[in-house]
């Protein structure tokens, strides 16, 4: 009994050793995979980084567009430059192709989410002439913290659907259009049932400076303001007059809004500050006081009509007195420059949009501009939807007009016929008549967009163009005049019409 009772105890010690040095050489168990989790907080497309509480999104598109009768970003051809008064040099149609990421983080905090946004374009343009031909932009990149916005964002002058608008072309007018960001630093406070007001402070320049005329005599010399492409020169829209001063106080920017399931309501309103340069080219010489310019919008969003699911009205209107880039264009050159022309046979239209104007030992007379638009948008169904939309915008110089016309009319005066600070320069042009210089742009334009598939819309769209102005007389060209034409051309003074379309592919993930 004592042996068996031997055996076993044996066998039993020797199976737990066995068993132990099996179990040692077992590897060891892996950790868990930590795999990227979604993130449901913000909606779809949110994840979180790992090892974090972050959520991010990452997207972006990818951009076809093909534009006829204007410029790449579908523009009419009535913004000075050779394209659009030289019918041999200029493109019949231009074509752009867009890549566009964009990175959304939020997080949770004790004040509220912390969010950073940011939106990079890369561009390449057929008309810069190389094989490369592209450029890198930024048109946003904001960080927002308790009610806090910090960076380049959408203006609080503008309704937060602006860049909703049911339009394919840059070159729309639109009321302040805000197709960029502006940098700003912001504070937005909610009072409940969807009513929130913000108050803000933002960079004008470039964005909302439209320029000063200086109509006196032209000064030349070291240092001199330089006038050049006034009327139909190389600078094309971008056409800030010929004496603007420095960026010295940034705009002040408020806003009242109201979002409700039905649509949204937004009245805006700005500061925006004028400072002229020096009246000649030394500072002994003097110059104009500071100016102060004010701006006021409102707009309204009606969603899911009667008409259909998905339908949309969208309706806005703005004034500006010496805030012309509020109501011309806003952040984009391309959509609301300073100088607006078009030729057509032997006639042609032209008008400037500047914040004001003003002489020697005058101060500045602002301009007054207002306009109103409209965009509407019908769902056919899920997959083809039309869009219809227009806007009539006008700038006026009051008392202004009579520097102005001096000014252009004079023969010793100089104004916008020189192209150039050189006083051995000839004039662009002559231009002998009466009128003023009030501008009124009319548009209207349809857009007819297919989604076969989820995230990839193909569209066409077509615009009419009216440019009302109001000289009635010649011009005459000199030496370098217009481009492709003749010294000693003459041209009558009309208004102007203008058609041009654009299709667009888009791809966005």
């Amino acid at each position: 009994m004592t042996m068996i009772k031997s055996l076993i105890l044996g066998s039993a010690a020797g199976l737990i050793a066995i068993g132990g040095a099996q179990a040692a050489d077992l590897p060891v168990k892996a950790k868990a995979v930590e795999y990227v989790k979604i993130c449901s907080l913000y909606g779809a497309g949110f994840y979180y980084i790992p090892g974090t509480d972050t959520c991010i999104k990452i997207g972006g598109a990818i951009r076809l567009d093909v534009a006829f009768n204007g410029s790449t970003y579908d523009v009419p051809f009535w913004q000075g430059g050779a394209g659009g008064n030289n019918l041999w040099t200029k493109n019949y149609f231009s074509t752009r192709e867009r890549v566009n990421l964009t990175t959304d983080t939020r997080t949770a905090t004790e004040y509220g989410v912390v969010r950073t946004y940011a939106n990079i374009q890369f561009d390449f343009l057929q008309d810069r002439e190389s094989i490369a031909g592209g450029y890198t932009e930024v048109d946003y990149a904001f960080i927002q913290f308790a009610g806090f916005t910090f960076g380049k964002a959408v203006s609080q002058f503008d309704p937060q659907w602006a860049l909703a608008k049911p339009y394919i072309s840059s070159g729309f007018n639109a009321g302040s259009n805000n197709a960029t960001g502006i940098p700003q630093l912001a504070y937005t406070a909610s009072f409940g049932n969807g009513v929130s007001g913000t108050i803000s402070i933002e960079n004008a320049s470039p964005y909302r400076n439209a320029g000063l005329w200086n109509t006196n005599a032209f000064i030349v010399g070291p240092g001199a303001p330089s006038f050049t492409g006034a009327f139909y020169g190389t600078t094309s829209n971008t056409f800030l007059g010929n004496n603007l001063g420095g960026n010295h106080i940034p705009d002040i920017v408020g806003n009242i809004r109201l979002d409700q399931a039905w649509g949204t309501l937004h009245f805006g309103a700005a500061m925006h500050a004028i400072t002229p340069g020096l009246y000649g080219a030394t500072e002994n010489l003097g110059h104009a006081d500071d100016s102060y310019g004010f701006a006021v919008t409102g707009a309204v969003e009606f969603k899911n009509l009667p008409t259909g699911a998905g339908d949309s009205l969208k309706i806005e209107a703005s004034y500006g007195k010496g805030a012309a880039k509020y109501v011309f264009g806003g952040t984009t050159d391309t959509s609301g420059g300073g100088r607006y022309a078009k030729v057509d046979g032997n006639s042609l239209g032209f008008g400037y949009v500047l914040d004001g104007v003003y002489s020697t030992n005058g101060q500045v007379i602002q301009s007054s501009a207002w306009e109103v638009s409209a965009f509407y948008e019908h769902y056919w169904n899920p997959a083809w939807r039309t869009s219809l939309f227009g806007n009539y915008s006008h700038i006026s110089y009051g008392s202004g007009n009579d520097l102005m016309m001096a000014a252009f009319t004079g023969v010793s005066t100089g104004g916008p016929g020189f192209n150039s600070s050189s006083a051995a320069t000839a004039r662009a042009g002559v231009f002998a008549g009466t009128g003023n210089f009030d501008l009124g742009l009319a548009q209207i334009g349809t857009r007819t967009a297919w989604t076969p598939v989820q995230n990839l819309t193909l569209s066409a769209q077509f615009t009419y163009s009216r440019l009302d102005q109001n000289l009635n007389g010649t011009y005459t060209t000199t030496a370098g005049g217009m481009s492709g034409k003749p010294a000693g051309t003459v041209f009558n003074t009309a208004d102007q019409n203008l058609y041009n379309g654009s299709v667009q592919i888009l791809r966005s993930f």
